[in-house]
């Protein structure tokens, strides 16, 4: 037998499915526009970056000295100890720098798990409404050494991203690089000449130098920087919650970091 459903109860499920549709044409909307907007933002075009340093008129003391030649390279900068507070010191500088997204956000999947986003959303309650903060972390290098990462908020999210992109330059270093395993002794500069560690929060990262042919053992995040910073071969071993993956990424930079506190020249 055919059972008919009543007109109220099938108009019910029509308006219920209509909604549902457009909730999820609408999710997929948003969700295309900003993977769009991330992959614009992955690097900077190379027009455009010639473009900001030609309109760049020095606001710091440090500025006018690079611009009027007195610091040929960012190692010149890095070894005086001033203090680089203007991005496009760097850009001037070091005209091959990439940048990399660490995707700390995310969004809850369809059948579970995490869907990554670049952003992390934080909510503040308030007598108007909610409100919203979005924060990203980037890391800035030229895959020969120098390296860099920093953490932004903004309440866009484009805004969130360039933040973090000009703090990034400001923050860079110079990582020393070495072949510190006694499997390869080549004595090129593949890998790190020791091993280093470094804690944040219950967060733990010890990098151990590797041979030549093992490539950068992992996570995505701290991989990212690795190799950004110029680093081919390396071991990375981890401890505590790893899935804050902010706190990986700025654990990994400061080991990178600890490995110039080594005295003398390598």
């Amino acid at each position: 037998m055919i059972k008919y459903m009543p007109k109220k109860e099938a108009k019910v499920k029509g308006k219920k499915m209509k909604e549902e549709v457009r909730e999820k044409k609408l999710k997929e909307k948003v969700e295309k526009e900003r993977k769009e907007e991330v992959k614009k933002f992955a690097r900077y075009p190379v027009e455009s970056r010639d473009e900001r340093i030609k309109e760049w008129i020095p606001k710091t003391n440090l500025g006018k000295r690079v611009l009027n030649g007195e610091f040929k390279t960012i190692d010149d900068v890095l070894k005086s100890g001033e203090l680089i507070l203007e991005p496009e010191i760097v850009d001037y500088l070091v005209p091959d720098l990439k940048n990399e997204v660490i995707y700390i956000g995310g969004s809850p999947g369809k059948g579970g798990g995490i869907r990554r986003t670049a952003t992390k959303r934080t909510v503040r309650m308030h007598k108007s409404g909610r409100r919203f903060k979005l924060t990203s972390v980037i890391v800035v290098g030229n895959e020969n050494g120098i390296v860099g990462i920093a953490k932004a908020s903004a309440r866009e999210h484009r805004n969130a991203l360039e933040k973090a992109l000009d703090q990034a330059k400001t923050k860079v270093i110079r990582v020393k690089t070495g072949c510190g395993s006694w499997e390869c002794g080549c004595g090129g500069k593949h890998s790190i000449p020791f091993k280093a560690s470094a804690r944040i929060g219950s967060v733990e990262v010890v990098l151990y130098p590797a041979p030549k042919g093992v490539g950068v053992v992992a996570s995505t995040a701290a991989k990212k920087i690795l190799k950004l910073a110029g680093i081919k071969d390396i071991w990375v071993k981890t401890r505590g919650q790893t899935d804050t993956r902010g706190n990986l990424a700025f654990t990994t930079f400061e080991a990178l970091k600890n490995l110039n506190r080594a005295k003398g020249d390598l």
